[in-house]
């Protein structure tokens, strides 16, 4: 299997990822690009900074220069490449996936995602011919910059305000924690720190906060402390999850629909997107704080490039990934800035989260459940047959279904044989009937 995928390039090291690899695609990422200079940023795994340092050398050797980042998050190399005016970026991450992987993460300048339909399939084929090609002369140089204050004044820049709160908070040995103690002397609040160290090895649990066992012990720290707010972040820290004071985990699209009520107090009448799985709760919000929601397909570079083209001002997924209009030019994903954004939130509102996310949780939802499929095409066209008599299908991104007291979408997956399906009703009866009868429909033939 390619380690180019649909979003960004991943692979297991060395098995299938190698610094000869890295070597051969910042020759062909330089290429692509056609900039005079690149920023370089790299997570904690023990791999990064070799595959960094190869990465640098095949892009000098395209006579492309380099800034270093060092370690960073994927939200603060988003922020270097637009801060420092330079032709794009390159993270070296695997995100949320275990330690052994890594993988690359490309943009280009204003911090514009580069994923299959964009131009990966283009580095491929560029790092396949430049792997071995002459050397530039002169080649390029390299610089080391240091982003991490800057970035804290451009996170801040979505709401500053902020309660006396206690918080929890589970970086997971993620990079988030990079930025974060500097951002957090900003403000009157106890912090119960789990896991802040960037640790590669991930010793104390995933760095995947949509798995429901990696969210135990900020759960557990919340209920510990009597904490208001807990917050979990992924391996780059470009997601997060959010806790209630009760311990309860809040799902990304309700989230979606609560900040996209403080970023429309900022700008009225603004269009946010939202994922085609999300709750009909989401939009609803949207809609009932004068914002126009609009769905998207899912993939950041696909919710980036559709907030560039209708000028929405914020957008979430259900993946936990949650979208800033940062400025006219700077469009990024940003789990810490979700973070500020909800304290700001908290601040105006005097409420306590629960008591804000409440109003959200009125309909019941399955989760993503997978099931292999061998001829999806075909199966997507019989059940959309069957369902015909529906109140909207929507072939947006694999199949959508809405009733007017319940919906499902099947969305195939990018990399396997699998339909993952998102079913969605008024009561916990209703969503499991429906969603069982629709996995006993996945389990036949298309016909």
């Amino acid at each position: 299997m390619s380690i180019f995928k649909a979003y960004d390039i991943r692979g297991v090291v060395p098995d299938q990822l190698t610094a000869e690899d890295a070597y051969a695609i910042g020759r062909g990422t330089a290429r692509f690009l056609q900039a005079s200079e690149i920023a370089i940023g790299r997570d904690a795994r023990e791999s990064s900074p070799e595959m960094a340092e190869a990465l640098r050398r095949g892009m000098n050797d395209e006579g492309v220069s380099v800034v270093d980042l060092g370690c960073v998050s994927t939200p603060m190399l988003y922020f270097a490449v637009e801060e420092l005016g330079v032709g794009g970026g390159v993270i070296v991450t695997a995100s949320h996936n275990p330690s052994q992987y890594n993988g690359f993460k490309i943009c280009r300048e204003h911090a514009i995602p580069i994923g299959g339909e964009t131009g990966l399939k283009e580095i491929e084929a560029l790092s396949r011919e430049r792997a071995k090609a002459p050397l530039a002369d002169p080649r390029g140089g390299s610089r080391e910059v240091d982003v991490t204050d800057g970035y804290v004044e451009h996170v801040l820049s979505v709401g500053g305000r902020c309660p006396e709160l206690k918080l929890a908070i589970d970086c997971g040995n993620g990079m988030a924690g990079v930025a974060l103690e500097p951002l957090l002397a900003h403000w009157p609040v106890q912090v119960e720190r789990l896991y802040f160290e960037p640790d590669g090895r991930f010793p104390n649990h995933e760095a995947d906060p949509l798995k429901r066992e990696n969210l135990d012990d900020v759960v557990a720290a919340v209920n510990r402390t009597g904490a208001d707010v807990g917050i979990a972040f992924d391996g780059d820290g470009d997601r997060a999850i959010f806790v209630d004071e009760k311990g309860e985990p809040i799902s990304a699209d309700l989230m979606t629909g609560l900040l996209a009520q403080a970023q429309l107090r900022r700008y009225p009448g603004g269009r946010v997107l939202y994922d085609l799985r999300s709750s009909r709760a989401t939009a609803e919000a949207i809609e009932a704080a004068g914002g126009v929601a609009e769905m998207s397909r899912v993939g950041h570079s696909i919710v980036k490039a559709r907030m560039r083209e209708c000028g929405a001002i914020f957008a979430g997924e259900l993946s936990g990934h949650h979208y800033f209009r940062f400025s006219d030019t700077l469009i990024a994903d940003d789990g810490t800035a979700a973070m500020v954004a909800l304290l700001d939130l908290m601040a105006a509102e005097g409420k306590p989260l629960s008591e804000l996310i409440d109003p959200l949780r009125r309909y019941v939802a399955s989760g993503e459940i997978n099931r292999r499929v061998e001829n999806i095409p075909a199966l997507l066209d019989a059940i959309e047959a069957e369902h015909k008599d529906a109140e909207e299908i929507s072939r947006l991104d694999g199949l959508l279904v809405r009733y007017p007291d319940w919906w499902f979408n099947l969305r195939p997956s990018n990399t396997e044989p699998v339909l993952r399906l998102n079913c969605e009703a008024a009561s916990e009866e209703e969503m499991a009937a429906h969603r069982d009868r629709i996995l006993d429909r996945i389990a036949r033939p298309a016909g």
